[in-house]
């Protein structure tokens, strides 16, 4: 892993934004940025990640910061992990936005969907390995979800190797998974003063879930329509920053608007099950929660 910093006084408050090199990601960075945060962008590739924080670098300014790191397997999130804690000394905000949209089936080195393994368990992974930062600080965490959750299957057994992968459902299945597991990671922060969100920030038009062949070109042409990166910004900053949402844990949010999951998203039973199921596949070991000191 790489981290790149530029030599700054440490500002506060510190926000990782995952996936921050391009689409929504980018735009949150900007927005933080322009609220005087020290960012820090995790971007998978370090071309790309690169050449991100030099054009989110405004002139006399410090710019965010780099960490190069793959969120596809549990070896490399572990790895990422490991960069952030040598990177922040603090994490103040840790935003869950990087993602898939596959046209394929694809496994991982652990045998995992890539979708599975990048939407749903690099969070998931990321939160326990980035807890006790999360604690010192009372970090908030956003989860960047999408409205299509309500097509989703979660099929324990199935949907983790993507044996019913599907091109448009798969992705809602992981994001339902994101969801499935909100209220469990906000009941074991509950003492800790962390707060966990996740918000629905629009259909955006981002590079997610391009493809070629016909069916990508009209989907290119469809995207014409949606909303721009910047208005897809504007709620996660929201919960990222707002100082009227202090202390809300737990909740969704459809834009600005909180609202409750549809029932396909608050099964508790299937919750309990999904989080074990990620704690076998992330090779973590059950552990209480932790108290605030």
């Amino acid at each position: 892993m790489e981290t790149t910093r530029a030599g700054r006084p440490d500002p506060s408050p510190t926000v990782v934004v995952t996936g921050g090199n391009r689409g929504i990601g980018y735009a949150v960075a900007a927005e933080l940025l322009s609220d005087g945060c020290d960012v820090v962008l995790v971007a998978r590739d370090r071309d790309r990640g690169r050449a991100a924080q030099s054009a989110l670098t405004a002139p006399g300014t410090p710019g965010p910061r780099l960490v190069v790191g793959d969120l596809s397997g549990v070896r490399a999130v572990r790895a990422t992990a490991e960069a952030l804690r040598e990177a922040c000394p603090r994490i103040d905000v840790l935003i869950h936005n990087a993602g898939l949209w596959p046209s394929r089936r694809t496994l991982t080195e652990d045998g995992l969907e890539q979708a599975f393994a990048v939407n749903h368990l690099a969070p998931f992974l990321l939160n326990h390995e980035l807890e006790p930062l999360l604690v010192s600080s009372r970090a908030r965490v956003v989860q960047v979800g999408a409205g299509l959750y309500v097509k989703g299957r979660v099929d324990l057994d199935r949907t983790p190797a993507g044996l019913d992968f599907h091109p448009v459902r798969t992705y809602a299945d992981t994001k339902l998974c994101n969801l499935l597991l909100l209220p469990r990671f906000a009941e074991r922060w509950r003492d800790s003063g962390v707060t966990v969100n996740a918000v629905h920030p629009g259909v955006i038009r981002t590079g997610l879930g391009d493809r070629g062949g016909p069916v990508g070109y009209l989907l290119k042409i469809v995207k014409l329509l949606w909303k721009s990166p910047e208005a897809g910004a504007r709620p996660v900053v929201r919960l990222a920053l707002d100082e009227e949402l202090a202390g809300r844990t737990g909740r969704y949010f459809n834009l600005e608007q909180e609202e409750e999951v549809a029932p396909v998203a608050a099964d508790p039973e299937l919750a309990e099950r999904l989080w074990g199921q990620a704690l076998e596949l992330a090779g973590l070991e059950r552990t209480p929660p932790p108290v605030r000191r």
